[in-house]
């Protein structure tokens, strides 16, 4: 426990994770020799680790949201990376965290919800699977505009890459266009895609203008490592946009997929009015998830099949 925070640790002999009540959201991730995958969430460079971000992906204008009428301050990422979940359910290899709408909420989100994140291992993979669910009635409450993401950040260079060039190669080995912020918000312009043949070579002046956003055609698969060496293989499910990011010279990369993105510069508050809002009628919910496993490719064979 810190700061009055709990954390929860999942081991299976593959992979090692601990979560945090706050934000529901991912401490730690290490394969079996004990090496750090995750950031450690420096506030020197980025605290975060891997925040759940909702009811919104990405800064609204003004940081100010408009939900049925009723005008907020809302910060970037949405509240739940600030919020305390609940641990409802735990075993040695998942754990079960719940965040339901309350007056505080109320406040700045007029809209029952109940987002629930199950981080489970399964062998080698870590799935972090998310449920947001609409638990009113159309006498109260109604509907449910909201956006989601996942905003997990992994070391840079990852564990025996020292030195070696990293690479982040698309599954569906696409060129999707890339879009750009301007002060948090999206510009409405498209760019030529520095992905070719779904390869990206990083390095830290990719991300001098801050983070690459795909709005659509990364797919749902990606690889992030040194061609032939180590890295860590990613699937994604119901989420059909992907930034990357970093600030320069920190030591880590995030792999953000989303359903939903930054407002445009120039639109209104309107959670309507931003890219992939999705809206769930009363008693619907809405599934995503999200799974990575650490794998050396040179063999062909997961971490947790290597001798």
């Amino acid at each position: 426990m810190t700061g009055g925070m709990t954390a929860t640790r999942l081991h299976n002999g593959s992979l090692t994770v601990t979560v945090s009540d706050l934000g529901a959201e991912m401490q730690s991730l290490a394969g079996p020799d004990g090496a750090a995958l995750l950031w450690h969430g420096d506030p020197a460079f980025w605290p975060g680790r891997a925040p759940i971000l909702f009811p919104i992906v990405g800064r609204a204008p003004g940081d100010l949201l408009a939900v049925n009428g009723q005008v907020a301050p809302m910060a970037q990422h949405g509240f739940a990376r600030r919020s305390r979940f609940a641990l409802t359910e735990a075993g040695d290899e998942f754990c079960r965290h719940t965040l339901t709408d309350s007056p505080a909420t109320h406040a700045a989100y007029p809209c029952a919800f109940r987002l629930t994140i199950t981080h489970r291992l399964q062998g080698a993979t870590l799935r972090v699977e998310a449920e947001v669910t609409n638990p009113g009635t159309d006498a109260q409450m109604g509907p449910l505009p909201f956006g989601f993401g996942f905003h997990p950040a992994f070391v840079w260079p990852l564990p025996g890459a020292d030195g070696a060039a990293h690479v982040v190669t698309l599954d569906n080995g696409a060129e999707p266009a890339l879009a750009r912020l301007r002060d948090g918000l999206l510009t409405g312009a498209t760019t030529a895609s520095p992905f070719r043949s779904g390869r990206l070579e990083l390095h830290p002046g990719l991300f001098a203008e801050g983070a690459l956003v795909f709005p659509a055609g990364a797919g749902p698969g990606l690889r992030y490592g040194v061609p032939g060496g180590p890295g860590l293989r990613f699937a994604f499910e119901n989420l059909p946009n992907l930034a990357l990011w970093t600030k320069p010279g920190a030591p880590f990369l995030c792999i953000e997929p989303w359903h939903g993105m930054a407002a445009h510069e120039g639109a209104s508050p309107d959670i309507a009015e931003r890219p992939g809002t999705l809206t769930l009628a009363p008693g619907a919910t809405c599934r995503f998830a999200m799974s990575v496993t650490p794998e050396q490719e040179a063999t062909g064979q997961r971490v947790d099949a290597l001798p």
